[in-house]
């Protein structure tokens, strides 16, 4: 959090604000345009302390001088939408932004933080913290985030077409077309946002010959009486011999008087949307045949035979998936976050995932980042796993971008003897606030072996 500004801090904050002022989330929306003008300038100014709903009301909103905060709403409302809109500019246009903009509750005054590269130099790891209380969980009702039915699939040929000519046209005053030197000392050229470390990251995904699928989470949810609208989602439900035998599911039943339930994939959450984004704007111009699948369809043949890359929550892809890959895993998603198997000195064996879901979603969620041989050893998998969306989301968003990839390929260098292992896995501590990253560290790295 910024506490004193010099210029360069001011003129970048005024630049970011102005970013926010012209975006989508703000189109339309004179009121809040002027209210996060104004509350900009008193918070770089530093006078904020002593403003009050009367003054935002006719300083800033341009309300009548008879405006009475104990009879009208309108600036408490008014600031309780400029903080969501915040949070969606966050979760959507600003998500590369360097700096957050954030309204806390109760208060006036903005509160501008520095958004770091996603890789920071770990910190001395010290000794577990205590689980978190299972009242502090999520519990087993959610509501689905959203959708994307007849979407899934094969992703349609004009949004590769789509990246390949942007990745084109930003080549475009200079820079060479990308080539993959086989020669050592050979001149290598790379476009915009790519270069040696990235190269080293991704090779196994863009020198392949193989298909590559997106794999995202789907989860399963429990759909009652057929076309009610209604569903229930347990996370440690998620095969549908577990759901016949529970006794939440059938606590419920008899409560909606309906003994008729089917299972359901229809939604994904927005993270899983995101993320694939991301990964699809990075290699689509590079990897042509490119597929977007849910999980629950991902055959065998598949996992064994094609590239993939695995986005969403933990244990639907480790509690299966991951378990027939011809490696053993050094770190391994449990409940409470990521069981650190053969812990190093002075390192814990659990890292615990520490947030609240009420009333903001908010905390540390830890992500991890595998990358492993299929099951026939033939291709590469790999998987972007957390307990929240923020976690691996900010995850992709590492490995997806330059800056971040560089410090990340550095830190992986230095604890595997001066070399990227060609099979790995990654540990990042993400801070998030309604469901957006504020702050990635790498923790560790694990090479894996093959043969277990």
């Amino acid at each position: 959090m910024l506490t004193e500004m010099s210029h360069a801090e001011r003129t970048a904050i005024e630049d970011q604000v102005e970013r926010v002022l012209q975006s989508d989330a703000l189109h339309g929306s004179e009121v809040l345009r002027r209210l996060l003008k104004f509350l900009a300038d008193k918070s770089v100014a530093g006078e904020t302390n002593n403003l009050k709903e009367y003054s935002i009301a006719t300083d800033g909103l341009g309300k009548h001088f008879s405006y009475d905060p104990c009879h009208n709403s309108a600036v408490r409302l008014q600031v309780r939408r400029l903080r969501e809109k915040l949070a969606e500019y966050y979760r959507e246009e600003g998500l590369n932004d360097p700096f957050v903009i954030d309204l806390p509750k109760g208060r006036f005054k903005l509160r501008f933080e520095r958004r770091p590269c996603a890789v920071t130099e770990p910190a001395p790891l010290s000794t577990p913290t205590q689980p978190v209380p299972a009242a502090e969980m999520e519990t087993a009702l959610s509501r689905p985030q959203g959708r994307l039915g007849g979407l899934f699939g094969r992703l349609p040929r004009f949004v590769v077409s789509l990246c390949a000519v942007l990745a084109v046209a930003l080549a475009i005053g200079g820079y060479e077309q990308f080539k993959t030197a086989n020669a050592k000392g050979a001149s290598i050229s790379y476009p915009p946002g790519w270069d040696a470390d990235m190269e080293d990251l991704w090779r196994p995904f863009i020198t392949s010959d193989r298909p590559l699928i997106i794999a995202i989470e789907d989860p399963l949810f429990v759909e009652f009486n057929g076309n009610t609208g209604i569903y229930y989602r347990d996370k440690t439900l998620n095969t549908w011999k577990d759901v016949k035998s529970s006794h939440m599911v059938g606590s419920l039943s008899n409560v909606l008087k309906t003994a008729h339930i089917q299972p359901s994939r229809y939604y994904t959450s927005f993270g899983e949307v995101d993320s694939t984004f991301l990964i699809e704007k990075l290699l689509g111009p590079r990897e042509q045949d490119v597929s977007v699948v849910k999980t629950s369809d991902l055959s065998f043949r598949q996992l064994a035979n094609d590239n993939v890359l695995f986005v969403g929550v933990q244990n639907l892809f480790f509690d299966e998936q991951a378990n027939a890959m011809p490696t053993e895993a050094q770190l391994q998603p449990v409940k409470e976050g990521i069981r650190n198997i053969h812990p190093g000195p002075n390192e814990p064996d659990l890292f615990v995932d520490k947030y609240s879901t009420a009333p903001s979603e908010e905390g540390v969620a830890y992500a991890l980042v595998t990358h492993f041989p299929g099951p026939l050893g033939g291709n590469d998998v790999e998987s972007f796993t957390s307990s929240r969306a923020a976690g691996y989301v900010a995850a992709v968003k590492t490995f997806t971008n330059p800056v971040c990839v560089r410090e990340l390929v550095g830190n992986l260098r230095k604890s595997n003897g001066g070399h990227v292992p060609r099979y790995f896995q990654v540990l990042l501590k993400v801070n998030f606030k309604d469901e957006v990253p504020t702050e990635v560290t790498y923790v560790l790295g694990r090479e894996l072996k093959t043969g277990r």
